[in-house]
């Protein structure tokens, strides 16, 4: 469903600020995976997004999602095929337009263009359906004004307009971290539920290593733009922060930057 191949981007290449930001990074997620990928400030992971969105592209190497090569394709091309979602909850929706007004712009997103009326009775029907799936009475509030929402109804939003098209890929930037704990793990919570729902590819960035534990098929850890250590199946679901740690002091030789946010 994913394949990167050979990735390589340096930024201000050639002066004293001169960065890899990603070192021939290769991956390849399969249908249904859910990779969740961790690392210190600065490792890459964000970087690792956006050049799958089209926000970056890669100085060298291929991205492939769904059989189609999308390296050269600019981001408003490549949002048929991937959802993502930001760790600022004001990023993923128009806070002037109504919750309808943002699920009819999401639902346009992979469908062709036509002068119909954007809000019809079965497509209001739709909405309220998937809305009823958040638990949060949203679906009763179609015409209120997204930018009254609170931090947590604004990301259940974001994170149901990124998938419910049923994206190839799904792109989860931190999408937690901006929230306080009690909306986090409601987040945490509707995101399992939906990525379990509609069988979605899944990449997640997350700075919280019990959650990238708790989530997923698959771990990966990325250090100054390289991917040093990937596990999978039992092995994952055995792990502890713990052991993380100490696999990173193994592989460099040094401890991983021991910051709250890492370890929360």
């Amino acid at each position: 469903m994913l394949n990167i191949q050979d990735a390589t981007l340096t930024f201000n290449e050639g002066t004293l600020d001169e960065k890899n930001a990603l070192q021939q990074v290769d991956l390849q997620l399969d249908k249904g995976d859910f990779v969740t990928v961790i690392g210190s400030n600065g490792a890459g992971k964000s970087t690792l997004m956006n050049i799958i969105s089209g926000t970056l592209k890669p100085d060298v190497g291929s991205i492939t999602v769904a059989d189609q090569d999308v390296t050269m394709l600019p981001e408003y091309k490549r949002s048929q095929y991937i959802g993502r979602v930001f760790q600022d909850p004001v990023a993923g929706t128009a806070p002037s337009m109504t919750i309808e007004e943002n699920l009819a712009m999401a639902y346009a997103r992979n469908k062709k263009r036509t002068l119909k009326k954007g809000v019809s009775k079965s497509r209001k029907s739709l909405f309220k359906e998937h809305l009823e799936t958040l638990q949060l009475g949203l679906e009763n509030r179609l015409n209120a004004q997204v930018g009254l929402l609170s931090g947590g109804e604004r990301q259940a939003l974001s994170l149901l307009m990124a998938t419910f098209t049923e994206p190839n890929i799904l792109l989860l930037d931190e999408h937690t971290a901006a929230l306080d704990p009690s909306r986090a793990e409601l987040i945490t919570n509707i995101t399992k539920q939906v990525v379990e729902q509609f069988d979605l590819t899944t990449l997640m960035v997350t700075h919280n290593m019990q959650q990238a534990l708790d989530l997923g098929n698959r771990l990966i850890m990325m250090d100054k733009g390289q991917i040093i250590l990937e596990v999978s199946g039992e092995k994952k679901k055995e792990l502890t922060i713990e052991q993380l740690l100490h696999e990173f002091q193994r592989i460099r030789g040094k401890q991983m930057a021991n910051d709250r946010a890492v370890l929360g």
